[in-house]
């Protein structure tokens, strides 16, 4: 039986990935903290024109994603809290680029392997935590595989393939900014460069449709801004958009991070392109649509990213797409030897995982062992443990699921890949229902802030900041509905209550009239430190930065 014989089992996969870990957990730091603080902005009755964290702006990127993610939020304000419907949009765009990427394979390498796309993101390592989180990084990843899409759909319907061409062009605008654009720009202009089946008056005309499609997306919300303030249309060019892909660092070291990165973050998905492109160069079809558009679109990706002035693993996402496509041809001619070193590989390993989850989870919520039970409240103190049912049955189910999995699916050439991707979301469910409540414990700002909320005085001005974060001014307006002034600014000049980020041991250097009324910081956290101060004389300025 081969795979498009059992694309329910797949629209099985897909959803059982996708559900776990949307739900049940604060936004957490640092990405979901301030993405969500830009979102509660929004539901705030903030303007979507300048986004804005605890009222000030905040245009580290174009507004449609916190857009999408508040909507969400208020269609599901009736049964979620709000932070959860936000996240839940985040299943929707991994949803839409997995589905855009089975069409690209289905485009480039035949009907029946679209799914094959699809299985190949779904267990790639790198996407499975950032695909469950509330980031405008997954709505561009849906904007990417449209592109390619796009690209190769022009090849044999020129409006339809400009269209999806420019839309996505104008997502990824719209989501991330102008050098993520550009990056589809360049793809879609070099590829008349390499192959001829793109050199052609059709493709020259789906350009052109690209072009219309997406003039709306690159040019409104750039006007709506600068007619609201020309200065920070300037500001946000120069500094959100050129400066990030114009920095000082150097492209080779960018490069080397992101070669260092991948071997983990795309695994398996690397090898299978490798075997791939090995197997086209030995059949002479290194010049194959298959091959061309998703090689072109892995380096442009790689060598705009590695150009920028900052390297995250999280900005590789885009290049999970043209490596997925890449090793599509390479599942089905997948030696005996490796594909059932992989399967019992991928057997036994998330097995073992699995009975380690179960035996970990006895440790931290029924304390049987002891000695382990102890060591997991010591890293993440603050948790209140105790058997719950709902965890207990979701990870009962996947876990069942795991096991009927292996005695079901017959022996056909992708085997390997659905028990890889079976095993990748069996592990990932008992993490995120077994365990999500511990790791909130740690990675939320519920908790220190109500500890800060305790210790303020009943009557206060306003409250002042000195080094706090985007993530902790976004958690301190959605936990306490404290919207904190710059102790820099004007404004700031009569607050009664100054708030100050550190470290342990670097408190801030402060005069005798400011008097600290309390220190915390999220359990477990060794490095970041929240102090409170109280003024005494409440004529005096705000102390100046040192």
């Amino acid at each position: 039986m081969n795979l498009a014989l059992r694309p329910l089992l797949i629209a099985v996969l897909c959803l059982a990935w996708l559900l776990p870990g949307l739900i049940a957990h604060d936004p957490w730091k640092p990405d979901e903290a301030y993405t969500f603080g830009a979102v509660y902005e929004i539901l705030q009755g903030g303007g979507w024109i300048v986004p804005q964290i605890a009222g000030e702006p905040f245009l580290d990127k174009p507004p449609l994603f916190y857009l999408s993610a508040a909507a969400s939020a208020w269609l599901m304000s009736p049964i979620l809290p709000l932070h959860d419907g936000a996240r839940l949009i985040a299943g929707l765009w991994i949803g839409l680029a997995l589905l855009f990427s089975a069409w690209a394979s289905r485009e480039l390498h035949g009907e029946r392997r679209g799914l094959i796309a699809v299985l190949l993101l779904l267990g790639s390592l790198g996407l499975v935590v950032r695909g469950h989180q509330l980031i405008v990084d997954v709505a561009a990843l849906a904007g990417f595989a449209m592109a390619y899409y796009g690209a190769a759909l022009a090849l044999r319907r020129t409006i339809p393939g400009g269209f999806w061409l420019g839309t996505a062009c104008g997502l990824v605008f719209m989501t991330q900014g102008v050098p993520e654009a550009v990056m589809i720009v360049v793809i879609a202009a070099l590829l008349p460069l390499l192959s001829a089946r793109w050199r052609t008056p059709q493709y020259a005309a789906a350009l052109g449709v690209a072009l219309a499609a997406a003039l709306p997306w690159l040019a409104i919300w750039p006007a709506l801004l600068y007619r609201h303030d020309p200065a920070m249309f300037g500001a946000w060019f120069t500094a959100e958009n050129l400066a990030r892909f114009f920095g000082t660092r150097d492209m080779l070291a960018g490069l080397a991070y992101y070669l260092r990165t991948l071997p983990w973050y795309a695994f398996p998905v690397w090898p299978l392109a490798l075997w791939a492109l090995w197997r086209a160069r030995r059949m002479g079809q290194l010049g194959a649509p298959g091959v061309v558009l998703p090689a072109l679109g892995f380096i442009i990706t790689l060598l705009m990213l590695g150009s920028a002035a900052e390297q995250r693993e999280l900005y590789a996402l885009p290049m999970l797409v043209p490596l997925a496509l890449l090793a599509v041809p390479g599942i089905d001619p997948l030696r005996r030897g490796a594909a059932n070193g992989w399967y019992w590989f991928s057997v036994m390993a998330f097995t073992f995982f699995i009975f380690i989850g179960w035996f970990y989870w006895s440790a931290l919520e029924l304390g049987m062992p002891a000695k382990l039970h102890n060591h997991l409240h010591t890293i993440r103190p603050g948790y209140d443990f105790g058997f719950h049912w709902l965890p207990f049955v979701l990870g009962l189910a996947y876990s069942a699921a795991w096991f009927v999995l292996l005695a079901r699916l017959p022996r056909n050439a992708e085997r390997p890949l659905i028990i890889w991707v079976g095993g990748i979301t069996a592990a990932w469910a008992l993490l995120a229902t077994l365990f999500i409540g511990w790791v909130d414990t740690t990675k939320s700002y519920r908790s220190v802030i109500a500890d800060m909320q305790r210790a303020m005085p009943q009557q206060y001005r306003c409250v002042a900041s000195r080094e706090l974060g985007e993530t902790q001014r976004a958690m301190l307006h959605y936990f306490a509905g404290i919207r904190t002034r710059r102790a820099d600014a004007a404004q700031a000049a009569g607050c009664d209550l100054l708030l100050a980020q550190g470290v342990p041991l670097d408190e801030l250097v402060i005069t005798p009239e400011w008097n600290k009324i309390w220190e915390g910081h999220r359990p477990g956290d060794k490095d970041e430190r929240l102090r409170l101060y109280q003024r005494q004389i409440h004529q005096r300025p705000l102390p100046q930065q040192p």
